[in-house]
């Protein structure tokens, strides 16, 4: 079995020395133009020309990551199955970035953070946890996570999915963007998280319409994709007193450009694309069992429906 591997702008050595570990059976080599055809590639960020080299001979391609839109953008063959990771150690740390954010915001940290610097000492009032229903938008492996652990603090916990999901202590609503079920969970939720798949029906989702339907002094956490987010529709959204703030890990353009309005803004929190890294130790176990399960031809979790974008 021949593996090609690579990893855009990051140290690979510690990679291929845990991969060969792994899958002692592989021949594993780093990808560089003009490689000999390999049977699987993984990767992060290919550029096309790795498609176009090695999709003849590829049996499978295993993206470092859960998210694929950056792929989908290239030309992607589509007899080229698409396994992406489930969680490789990310669902944790998504689940501490919005629990942390959420609880920012509900317990009005910023508020004692500001009274510390002015040197002022004023209880703010005790609000209500059944005030603060929390709506995640996708329940994947990530998203999932994010509503079971909200729910340990004793918020109430929505769930929006494209398809029907069953998840204890959580209200689930389904179906188009633009149907019923959307519009019932936007209606019944005030902090609402971002955790969706980046596809042609999600982007622009979070704009003008869908914050207007949020309940008054709502909250955003952006932890997926930036081009999820109409940022001026954030702004005007903010101005107008209907949404109180938001907390965002990701943007339309990374890094986020020198004076773009976030970087000031007295009700944005935002953090360099930081809510959850990729572990190399649970990405490599897992990537190695997905190889060996499909090189056996079973059937593996996280294979990607190319007509959905995830």
């Amino acid at each position: 079995m021949r593996i090609t591997f690579y990893f855009k702008n990051s140290p690979t050595d510690q990679w291929l020395k845990d991969l060969r570990a792994a899958l002692p059976q592989a021949d594993i080599t780093e990808w560089q133009p003009g490689a000999p055809q390999a049977d699987y590639a993984i990767a992060w960020q290919p550029p096309q020309q790795l498609l176009d080299e090695q999709k003849p001979g590829l049996k499978g391609f295993f993206n470092l990551g859960a998210g694929v839109d950056a792929l989908l953008k290239l030309n992607w063959p589509s007899s080229l199955p698409l396994i992406r990771i489930d969680d490789g150690g990310m669902a944790v740390q998504m689940a501490e970035y919005v629990s942390h954010a959420l609880i920012r915001h509900f317990r009005e940290l910023d508020r004692y953070a500001a009274q510390q610097q002015a040197g002022e000492w004023k209880m703010s009032r005790t609000q209500l946890r059944t005030d603060f229903p929390v709506g995640v938008m996708g329940l994947g492996v990530l998203g999932e996570r994010v509503a079971r652990t909200v729910t340990q603090f004793d918020f109430p916990v929505n769930g929006w999915s494209r398809t029907p999901k069953q998840i204890d202590g959580v209200r689930t609503f389904s179906g188009d963007v633009k149907g019923p079920g959307f519009r019932d969970f936007l209606a019944a939720t005030r902090v609402l998280v971002n955790l969706l798949p980046l596809t042609p029906d999600t982007t622009d989702i979070i704009n003008n319409d869908t914050l207007s339907q949020l309940q008054p002094g709502a909250y955003v956490i952006n932890v997926a994709r930036g081009a999820h987010l109409v940022e001026e529709d954030l702004l005007a959204q903010i101005a107008s007193g209907h949404v109180a703030g938001a907390a965002l890990d990701v943007f339309r353009t990374e890094p986020l450009p020198a004076g773009h309005p976030f970087w000031n803004h007295p009700k944005i929190t935002i953090t360099p694309h930081s809510s959850a890294n990729t572990m190399r130790e649970e990405s490599v176990a897992q990537i190695a069992r997905k190889i060996m399960a499909f090189d056996r031809g079973d059937a593996v979790a996280g294979l990607v429906d190319l007509s959905r974008g995830y």
